[in-house]
């Protein structure tokens, strides 16, 4: 594709990542016929392609306008479109390009400004648990977009933080919401890891991992949110005290392991985040390790019949991170049957974060058509690896939706 940037973008270095990503379209299309709005609405302007013209035309001198600032809107940046695209086209850092540059010329209205204000500063908020048991005593008061991220009750504790000392440690992420909202996840990790010799250390102030601030049109507050974590880890990163910095929530995995292009220009963090994202890892990376020794530590099955599994892989795993057959492979190893929905299992969920509350139409559509795929497994349980996927699915079904670390854990001798 050629590219003439106009003069306020030539030569900057967003303009000139922008046009080196642009410059591999070769406009084939292929991505229309993955990307899930397109799908859903049959408009070439909600696809990659179209998207990719319009803000070609922006970084061009074209006028930015609302209705371009909507239909970037409407992207799940789900990179299912990366997936497959054969030029290899970045179109993740290009949407974000498109999204800094819109957010910047056009005005939002005062309701979204103040509704993408409160999931941006809420949520990361040290007063978010407060929030929630607010939210939980007004929950039949609230929108139904709402209500359905507000769980009706605080899950119990199955089970206690390991106490054991281990040679071998790693760093986890314990997120901004997943504490509160479902915090068997981060338990059942320790635990797990435990059980092979592995320590898990949380660091109280490595919090949000970045992506939802920039996601919400505060690209700076998402770099701040990196450097702190990036500031917290250090020492233990410094001193070699620890193999790897692990995340289970597939999102914050993707955000961290893209530190070093993120901050990349930073010269007091360039060399730091490389450090950090070489590090970073999702937890089902680790399993190929730990299957051998998890063998012999998990209780048999009972009557000989495996737990039936029904497993949606998230786009930030499969798509983003690309990181695609590890969790059924070696959750099957362990004597779990797991399966894949036959149909659309590339297609998003309509989770993507905040996503679901700013577009929930959109979102709650994606939901039941995934939901219709996987209940034709007829599975016991619906497992996955990112906390906003698991929420997001359950709020369709009423089969338990989990992290498959949890189910994992719950076979622990």
């Amino acid at each position: 594709m050629q590219t003439h940037l106009a003069p306020e973008f030539a030569g900057t270095p967003e303009g000139e990542a922008a046009e080196a990503i642009l410059r591999k379209c070769v406009h084939c299309g292929f991505c229309t016929a993955t990307c899930p709005t397109y799908q859903l609405l049959g408009d070439e302007l909600d696809g990659p392609r179209g998207r990719i013209y319009l803000m070609k035309q922006v970084l061009e001198g074209a006028e930015v306008t609302r209705s371009m600032q909507q239909h970037l809107d409407k992207c799940l940046t789900c990179r299912n479109c990366e997936s497959t695209c054969p030029s290899g086209v970045q179109y993740g850092p290009l949407v974000e390009i498109g999204r800094r540059i819109a957010d910047a010329k056009v005005q939002r209205p005062t309701g979204e400004r103040l509704v993408r204000w409160a999931l941006r500063e809420g949520l990361t908020s040290p007063l978010f648990p407060l929030a929630i048991q607010a939210g939980q005593a007004l929950r039949p008061l609230l929108p139904t977009a709402l209500q359905n991220k507000v769980p009706a009750a605080s899950p119990a504790p199955q089970g206690r933080w390991p106490t054991r000392t281990h040679a071998r440690k790693v760093l986890l992420l314990a997120g901004c919401v997943q504490p509160t909202l479902m915090p068997n996840i981060n338990l059942a990790t320790a635990q797990v890891l435990d059980a092979v010799g592995v320590q898990t250390v949380v660091i109280e102030k490595a919090k949000c991992c970045g992506a939802l601030r920039s996601h919400l049109s505060d690209p700076e507050g998402g770099l701040d949110d990196a450097r702190r974590n990036i500031d917290a880890w250090w020492p233990w990163i410094e001193r070699g005290e620890v193999e790897a910095l692990v995340m289970n929530a597939s999102a914050c995995g993707l955000a961290v392991k893209e530190y070093g292009h993120a901050l990349g220009h930073d010269a007091a963090y360039a060399t730091k985040a490389a450090r950090v994202a070489a590090l970073a890892r999702d937890l089902s990376e680790l399993l190929p390790e730990l299957v051998p020794v998890l063998r012999e530590r998990l209780r048999p099955v009972q009557e000989g019949r495996p737990v039936k599994l029904a497993f949606h892989p998230p786009c930030t795993l499969q798509h983003g991170q690309k990181l695609r057959g590890g969790v059924e492979t070696h959750l099957a190893a362990l004597g779990f049957e797991v399966h894949v929905a036959q149909r659309e299992s590339h297609l998003c969920c309509g989770s993507a974060g905040t996503y679901s509350v700013l577009q929930p139409d959109l979102a709650y559509e994606l939901r039941d058509r995934k939901l219709r795929h996987l209940a034709e497994l007829a599975p016991q349980a619906i497992v996955s690896a990112n906390i906003g996927c698991i929420q997001h699915l359950q709020t369709g079904t009423q089969t338990p939706v989990r992290h498959w670390v949890e189910v994992l854990a719950e076979r622990l001798g």
